[in-house]
């Protein structure tokens, strides 16, 4: 199935009244994070498509109608997840590195490590029911040594490498970082596609075969 993934940057070729024309193809969309909430409301709206996303270090609350929206409308948040969506399994890991004590959506590596523990019993389910524990993770920051950088704030996840090693998902797709001259956005990582986003993409996605998860 055809996914439009969008994270950190918005781009003007799908916050466009066109969009529909150009994206109409589209199955399913996906959010990174560090977007702004109205954006997102606007490609659910235009696209008549499922949104499904994590949160980013940079989001904050929205001021709308004299209240604070702390999340886009009519989008579904997988943080700490599992759902399935046009027969995708798909869960979400929030946030950054934390370089700021207090600040939300950010995590050292063992929060991020009980995150995952809080969504390990629905990954087991997964696996004995359905064949596969999850078929895309959807994430803001990239895991340890794929994709990341050397200061603290875009340091990749240990957490999440241990998370492929152990649920295998097909697909782990993050924002947060920007590519790195020779740098392709998409890598393996024993048997996952791990693809960095910045803007947008549109990616063909499919569950992993039961007799391959």
């Amino acid at each position: 199935m055809k996914v439009l993934v969008v994270s950190d940057v918005v781009s003007p070729a799908v916050y466009n009244e066109a969009a529909p024309e150009r994206f109409g193809h589209i199955d399913l969309a996906f959010s990174c994070g560090d977007l702004p909430y109205d954006y997102l409301e606007f490609i659910v709206s235009a696209l008549n498509v499922p949104l499904l996303y994590v949160h980013g270090n940079h989001d904050r609350p929205l001021l709308t109608d004299g209240a604070d929206l702390e999340a886009p409308r009519g989008c579904i948040n997988v943080h700490r997840r599992v759902v399935e969506a046009e027969g995708l399994l798909v869960g979400g890991l929030e946030g950054s590195p934390r370089y700021r004590p207090g600040a939300r959506f950010q995590y050292n590596d063992r929060e991020v490590r009980g995150l995952i523990r809080r969504m390990t019993p629905r990954l087991l389910v997964n696996k004995i029911l359905r064949g596969r524990a999850l078929d895309v993770l959807l994430a803001h920051s990239p895991p340890r040594g794929i994709h990341d950088h050397s200061d603290p704030a875009h340091q990749g996840f240990p957490a999440l490498l241990t998370f492929m090693d152990r649920f295998r998902p097909r697909y782990l797709i993050h924002g947060h970082t920007y590519p790195r001259p020779g740098e392709f956005p998409q890598l393996e990582y024993r048997g996952t596609s791990v693809i960095q986003v910045q803007g947008h993409t549109v990616l063909e996605v499919s569950p992993w075969d039961c007799g391959d998860g």
